[in-house]
């Protein structure tokens, strides 16, 4: 991973670098003092005690500076990378340290979904310099519209509109009120949540800035500005429930697994045992399990007692895997990601957001590639020894793979006519594009004609 590049520097509070398992914050103390102290208190221990919070040591400067040290979170992953379910998390998440944050004289000065990242499935608040001294006098929580911008309309515009969460890699501060409008039926625009998320908003816009000057002048008595602030924050509750996800959403591959009718409960039965026989033989900790559908091998190896980063690029297939990890408590993120077309670098100079390749290069012992295969040759078009490479390139040593047999019926569907092109693709020609990167330590052939591999790399 290009560490160096890891990097952030827009707060002028302070700027971020990861080294080896170490997050370090440089941080200018006349500028980040209520953090510095909230960080201190036994509130911010109680939250990093329950995983909400990301742990934060203190290394003074010989020059009077001051770096904060935190734990690395294992595989750091962005917004446009998360599942429906996740973002609701992380803006439930927000929501609960302000609101949490009001009685220490405390508030966030910002509030977007890059705050975030994911321990499993679990939300962890990282931006721990947004922590900012609160005015008692204001009812305003000037982050109030970075939270509607950045949580809120994307969700809106993704189960109201259809608009891919993904789309927001390209709107750093979210959606404005007017990106929106255009597509929005008139029936819609005075409906909630679309009424007070958009209409409204831009009703007021008319008034310009000096509205926005008469709003910044207004002060009230401490309770009264405290009660302001909490019943905002109540309404941004209600818009966010209901855009919660629905439940039971079906997709393509969402129900792959109990549909798919080349596999009999037999050949189900042995894959599944061969992949713990494997986990349990490599004895992995941290296993990435590409196209991993709704997580049956994902959970499979959470429970062998390895940390699990899942990627697949169906959305509700990612969901159902992360609900399941949830609902359980098992170390699985569960991404919408394409290994071959994978997310790309993002941010000033491509150095603010890795891409997700870079990422992922050198943190796995062991990577999962079951059903995959054929979809990479045969949709995506990728040669086998390219397959083979990258694969090589994931793990630092153990792969679990599932060879798919040109006369597979799901082999036949993708081949559409291409013979010629694909049809000499057997496990003899697999076998030699990987025998530069893999040794074969195990091998079973399922009884619908897959043949299951246990890979050490070379």
């Amino acid at each position: 991973m290009p560490e160096a590049q890891l990097a952030t520097f827009r707060d002028p509070a302070g700027s971020l670098r990861i080294a080896g398992d170490r997050a370090l914050r440089r941080v200018r103390p006349e500028l980040a003092s209520p953090a510095l102290r909230f960080l201190d208190s036994d509130l911010a221990r109680t939250w990093v005690a329950q995983g909400c919070l990301i742990g934060t040591r203190f290394i003074p400067g010989p020059d009077g500076g001051l770096t904060l040290e935190h734990p690395r979170v294992f595989f750091p992953s962005y917004p446009w990378e998360w599942t429906p379910s996740a973002w609701v998390a992380a803006a439930q998440l927000t929501l609960d340290l302000c609101d949490a944050l009001f009685d220490h004289g405390l508030i966030l000065k910002d509030a977007t979904p890059l705050n975030v990242l994911f321990q499993g499935s679990q939300p962890v608040f990282v931006d721990v310099l947004s922590i900012d001294a609160r005015d008692p006098h204001s009812p305003l929580w000037l982050a109030y519209a970075q939270f509607v911008r950045t949580f809120l309309l994307p969700l809106a515009a993704y189960k109201y509109l259809g608009w891919p969460l993904a789309a927001s890699m390209h709107k750093r501060d979210g959606y404005e009120p007017a990106d929106l409008a255009p597509y929005l039926t008139r029936w819609q625009k005075w409906r909630q949540p679309f009424r007070s998320l958009v209409t409204v908003p831009l009703m007021l816009e008319r008034n310009g800035a000096q509205a926005a000057q008469n709003t910044a002048r207004v002060r009230q008595e401490p309770e009264a500005a405290l009660t302001v602030l909490r019943r905002n924050l109540a309404m941004l509750r209600k818009d966010l429930e209901m855009l919660a996800p629905g439940r039971g959403n079906a997709s393509r591959w969402s129900r792959y697994t109990e549909t798919a009718d080349h596999y009999t409960a037999e050949d189900q039965k042995r894959k599944q045992r061969f992949v713990r026989e494997a986990l349990a033989i490599s004895q992995v900790r941290h296993v990435l399990d590409l196209g991993a559908n709704t997580g049956v091998f994902s959970r499979i190896a959470a429970e062998a007692g390895a940390t699990v980063v899942a990627w697949d690029t169906d959305v509700e297939a990612a969901e159902q895997n992360r609900i399941e990890a949830a609902r359980q408590n098992l170390p699985i993120v569960s991404l919408v990601a394409n290994p071959a077309r994978p997310t790309s670098a993002v941010g000033w100079r491509n150095a603010e957001s890795l891409a997700l390749l870079d990422r992922a290069r050198g943190r796995f012992d062991c990577v999962l590639m079951l059903g995959l295969i054929h979809h990479l040759l045969l949709s995506e078009q990728i040669p086998l020894e390219e397959i083979a490479s990258l694969l090589r390139e994931l793990t630092t040593r153990w792969a679990v793979m599932e060879w798919v047999p040109a006369k597979d019926p799901r082999f036949q569907d993708l081949l559409r006519g291409r013979d010629d092109l694909y049809g000499h693709l057997n496990e003899t020609v697999f076998l030699r594009a990987i025998e530069n990167h893999f040794t074969v330590v195990q091998r079973e052939t399922l009884p619908n004609g897959r043949v299951l591999f246990l890979l050490q790399a070379r």
